[in-house]
């Protein structure tokens, strides 16, 4: 194995190679702790192509090389690695930021229902809100990072190594930075925001006033309960998280 790493440091082409050349080139190369790629079509490639961590086969090669092989070249061109390698950093990168958004989310709506409620009365954030959330902004965030089309950018750099988390140092830092920055606006609005917009209340004051303070819609006539300054207050504060996701 000494010997190989010595000479894996400065190989570049090997020709006239037998089946086994090729098997201990992918073998050593993958004990060297290398992302092994191997192309063939003919039966002499299939110990490569099956001991690879990604083996293409050309869809005019032989069977075995095709069963071997992870993927198939359909059109038989070796360009489509190219491809290939583009929407596949793509998708991994679309996962790392639905991730990062999700998490963001979830920490800062845990902690602030939790605390909201061993604090307040209410939670902040109800059920239905959560629900809201959950279903309606991070469903179009899903589809939105999603789909987000592969640049040629994403050819330039260099590949992530096998070992990487897909949470790296990097997203915790956006995730914690941003999760800090919500929640101690959530935290400012909950126990000032009552002072800073002028709506004041008490804990005990309900969401919405008694049949002593109902009101009669104009057009239809309906008698509706209406919103005290608590339920005022609330609302702003999920208007407020709303609108931290959509800039998150």
């Amino acid at each position: 194995m000494r010997v190989f790493t010595e000479i894996a440091k400065t190989l570049k082409v090997l020709g006239r190679s037998q089946p086994e050349d090729k098997l201990m080139l992918v073998t050593g190369l993958r004990e060297l702790g290398k992302v092994v790629a191997v192309t063939g079509d003919g039966t002499n490639d299939a110990p490569a192509l099956n001991r690879s961590d990604v083996g293409f086969a050309m869809q005019c090669g032989t069977d075995i090389a095709k069963d071997a092989a992870e993927i198939v070249l359909i059109d038989n061109d070796f360009s489509s690695i190219i491809f290939a390698v583009k929407y596949g950093r793509n998708i991994f990168d679309s996962v790392r930021k639905f991730l990062q958004f999700q998490v963001t989310v979830n920490c800062v709506a845990l902690f602030i229902v939790f605390a909201g409620s061993l604090i307040f009365k209410d939670p902040p954030l109800t059920a239905v809100q959560m629900l809201w959330v959950n279903l309606i902004m991070d469903t179009f965030a899903a589809l939105a990072l999603a789909t987000e089309p592969p640049s040629e950018e994403l050819l330039l750099r260099k590949p992530y190594g096998k070992e990487d988390s897909i949470l790296n140092a990097v997203m915790w830092r956006n995730i914690l930075g941003q999760a800090i920055y919500q929640i101690a606006v959530l935290l400012v609005l909950l126990f000032f925001g009552q002072d800073i917009f002028g709506l004041p209340y008490s804990e005990k004051t309900p969401f919405y006033a008694d049949e002593l303070f109902m009101i009669s819609h104009p057009l239809s006539g309906i008698e509706l309960y209406e919103p005290t300054n608590k339920c005022i207050v609330y609302t702003i504060i999920f208007q407020a998280f709303v609108f931290m996701q959509l800039f998150n």
